[in-house]
């Protein structure tokens, strides 16, 4: 079954129900955004895309990715969904590895031609007028037929060699995603209404899926993103929203409702559930949320090798103050998700007892088919069945996944994944740098922080400034060091191997 099909049951049942607002404005009933969608998987087949195919989308949060998420998937394309912050050249690097040839984008985030494609359409231009004009009889456009286990999301993570990974995430690992969200997350109803302030590349868009097998409403800022003032005016506006928000947003809207003045009550009007996940959630936080904006919270954690299904933390568990072990549950990730096994492993993979340390193991409907064009990282990630996550963690005896650390140095900021490896081999580029290693720091706002440590070239004058430049003509904003430290060397044990913990435990100390 193809996820199309969700869209197409619900304009046949409810036409007139409404779907995608653009803010508060209505753009699309159920039966606008399949006939919409419908005639442009028309035009993507008569354009010569044969299913399986790759289709680009490149674009800020726009009510329109709605219609050509789905208008390619009813054209049985595989979706490449793109982080709007991204460089041009490392998008085109995912143009390239993907052999995508379609892409979609608003002309803010792409406003060049992007090298490979076969066309490359602004979603708010005339041609997109056209391409989206609904088709006059939905039943003369069938949705392409594709098996449970055919790719329908192709999602690009950063990964150690400093080159993203393709994760092919099929029609299966959806629907499981989204019918697992009904059991362990949220009740939907369609009267509900989902809100994307996060970017709907990641997993904000995915969360698309539960709310349209309900007939919920979808809802996309005018601004495109998270704006706290905006996003509280829509929720009262069009009733409590729900939404994704990775630990920074979840910040920004505490601090809001805060400064604002607002209570719990006024809160509840605004927002029916707010997830949160994607990065550490400190406790003193999610007390101080649950405190300013009452009982909204449910914390989940995935990866995009087990898209938003992994473990959750309830909103039962967050309340349960009188719990013993309280302070250590809200510190957790939760429980593992109905649709998943979870299991903490040694490098051999075998499972370690309650309370020691070891690796994340996920197993179920859930774990992608494997990275695409990769094999040798597919076998590295899935063996047995069961995905290495790569994080670190224990479980104790009721079940609750807590995370340690993470391997492979990922740092998580604002939400967004960062790989030092890929951010020192763009600062050995630069002319006067003989070494360089990247690390995270706690940060209060975003969660961690990129920090670089630069050795010069003997005898080279190196400026943060200098760094900095090149780092931005090289990679995505959000990617480059907050912080540039240079330094005459870098701790190394007797391999010459760089001990990043030192690092960590320098800048640990300067904070005190």
């Amino acid at each position: 079954m193809s996820l199309a099909h969700l869209l197409v049951r619900h304009a046949l049942a409810a036409p007139e129900r409404p779907a995608i607002h653009h803010g508060a404005e209505l753009h699309a009933t159920y039966g606008q955004w399949a006939a919409r969608s419908a005639g442009l998987a028309q035009h993507l087949h008569d354009a010569g895309l044969h299913p399986g195919d790759r289709v680009l989308l490149y674009m800020r949060n726009h009510p329109r990715y709605l219609e050509v998420l789905w208008a390619a998937w009813w054209a049985g394309l595989v979706v490449v969904p793109v982080n709007a912050k991204l460089h041009t050249k490392e998008v085109e690097w995912i143009v390239d590895n993907a052999q995508a040839r379609w892409a979609f984008v608003t002309a803010d985030v792409a406003p060049a031609p992007l090298a490979g494609l076969e066309r490359q359409v602004d979603v708010e231009s005339p041609a997109a007028d056209a391409l989206l004009a609904p088709a006059e009889d939905m039943s003369a456009v069938p949705v392409a037929e594709r098996a449970a286990g055919d790719t329908a999301w192709l999602f690009y993570t950063s990964g150690t060699t400093g080159r993203p990974k393709g994760v092919m995430i099929t029609h299966r690992n959806l629907m499981t995603m989204g019918m697992t969200y009904f059991v362990d997350v949220d009740n939907i109803s369609a009267a509900d209404a989902i809100v994307y302030g996060a970017p709907m590349s990641h997993g904000a868009g995915l969360y698309a899926i539960p709310h349209l097998m309900a007939g919920a409403r979808h809802v996309v800022p005018l601004s495109g993103g998270v704006d706290p003032a905006e996003l509280f005016a829509l929720g009262r506006a069009l009733g409590p929203l729900s939404t994704f928000a990775a630990p920074t947003i979840v910040k920004r809207l505490v601090d809001h409702a805060e400064e604002t003045g607002l209570t719990p009550a006024d809160a509840a009007s605004a927002f029916k559930t707010i997830v949160y996940g994607g990065a550490p959630m400190y406790v003193a936080d999610i007390r101080r949320a649950l405190r300013v904006m009452g009982p909204r919270f449910v914390q989940i954690y995935g990866q995009g090798e087990t898209p938003m299904v992994g473990t959750a933390l309830s909103r039962r568990h967050l309340a349960d103050t009188g719990h013993p072990r309280y302070l250590e549950r809200i510190a957790s990730v939760g429980v593992a998700q109905t649709a998943v096994r979870i299991r903490v492993a040694d490098e051999q993979g075998r499972e370690l007892p309650v309370g020691e340390i070891g690796e994340v193991l996920v197993k179920g409907d859930s774990v992608m088919a494997g990275y695409w064009r990769n094999e040798q990282a597919s076998a590295a990630a899935i063996r047995d069945g069961w995905l290495f996550t790569g994080d670190v963690g224990c479980l104790d005896a009721d079940g609750f996944l807590t995370l340690k650390d993470r391997s492979k140095d990922l740092i998580i900021s604002g939400g967004s994944n960062i790989y030092p490896r890929e951010v020192e081999e763009v600062l050995l580029t630069c002319a006067g740098v003989a070494e360089a290693a990247v690390v995270g720091a706690p940060d209060p706002e975003w969660g961690e922080a990129v920090v670089a440590f630069v050795v010069p070239v003997a005898g080279t004058q190196l400026t943060e400034a200098a760094l900095d430049r090149h780092c931005l003509e090289q990679i995505a904003r959000f990617k480059r060091p907050k912080r540039y430290l240079i330094v005459s060397q870098l701790p190394k044990n007797n391999y010459g191997k760089v001990l990043k913990t030192a690092l960590r435990e320098q800048l640990a100390a300067q904070s005190v």
